[in-house]
This record gives C-alpha cells, sequence and structure tokens, in this order.
C-alpha cells in the first residue's frame, strides 16, 4: 500500500472484507475466477465508505481506471481477506489500493492472491447524456481524512 499525501498526519482510510471463496465463484476445478477479486475489492470499498457514513457514495463514483495483479490462486472454501487503502484523494478523483490474501488453507499457507489499484471519479448524478466528473463534497472529504490533494 501507498503512503498518505504529506497534508496528512492521520492514517489512511482503510476498508476489511473477509469472506470465503464460494462454489459459484470458481470453475470446475474449484479455482476462483479472475473477476470475483473485483467482487471482494468493491465489498471492501463498501465496507470503508458505510464505516465513514458515505452510502451515497457509490451511485456517483465509478471506476475510471482499474489495475490488478493475480500473484495465486484462491480455491473453493478457502478464506479471504480483502483490504482497500485510500491512498491519494484528489478535487473530484479518489485513487486506492488493494490487496486480496488467501488465508491459511489446508497445507497452504496465507499468502497474497491479487493485488492492484483504482480510480473513482465524483460525477454529477443528474447526468443524462455524458457524466463529468465534480469535486466531491466537503463533509465527504471530511469523513474520508480531511485531506485532499491538488490535482492537475
Amino acid at each position: 500500500m501507498t503512503s498518505r499525501p504529506a497534508c496528512s498526519d492521520s492514517p489512511a482510510p482503510v476498508g476489511v472484507f473477509r469472506t470465503r471463496v464460494e462454489w459459484i465463484d470458481t470453475d470446475a476445478a474449484g479455482i476462483y475466477h479472475n473477476s470475483v477479486v473485483t467482487r471482494f475489492v468493491e465489498a471492501a470499498e463498501a465496507t470503508l465508505m458505510a464505516e465513514r457514513g458515505l452510502n451515497e457514495y457509490f451511485p456517483v463514483a465509478p471506476r475510471v481506471r482499474y489495475e490488478v495483479q493475480f500473484a495465486a490462486p484462491l480455491f473453493f472454501g478457502q478464506d479471504v481477506t480483502t483490504v482497500v487503502e485510500l491512498v491519494r484523494l484528489g478535487s473530484s478523483s479518489m485513487t486506492f489500493d488493494f490487496v486480496v490474501w488467501g488465508e491459511e488453507f489446508g497445507d497452504r499457507a496465507r499468502r497474497r492472491a491479487a493485488h492492484g489499484s483504482y480510480v473513482t471519479v465524483h460525477i454529477d448524478r443528474s447526468h443524462q447524456d455524458q457524466a463529468t466528473s465534480t469535486a466531491w463534497p466537503e463533509a465527504w472529504v471530511r469523513a474520508l481524512g480531511g485531506c485532499r490533494d491538488v490535482e492537475k
């Protein structure tokens, strides 16, 4: 995970989601589909936003960039921990880092299954034909630690 902007002494906002790989998440061999990572990450992000009281976040924060590196398989029945960290809060965008951990499973030690980053932007919900970015509400900025980078 990346360090917070210099303007903040508080720890980075973090969301944690714990779950288990279900059969529907796997192929016939019981190994997870790569697309499941997105669901785990969004659930951790939802936890972060709910803990901060930002329940209106998702309808106005689409992803505009998403990058993931897959490191190890996850298996049916394996416990998973996903951690999402807000690493940059701009005037109209946020950058998050994430890591998905496969917990100890049978003779396998805990290991990182995937990691990456993504960017969301704040949009005006009233858009009809084309979404345009707009500044994050000040109350949201305060709820997320009160520190905002200047976007170029």
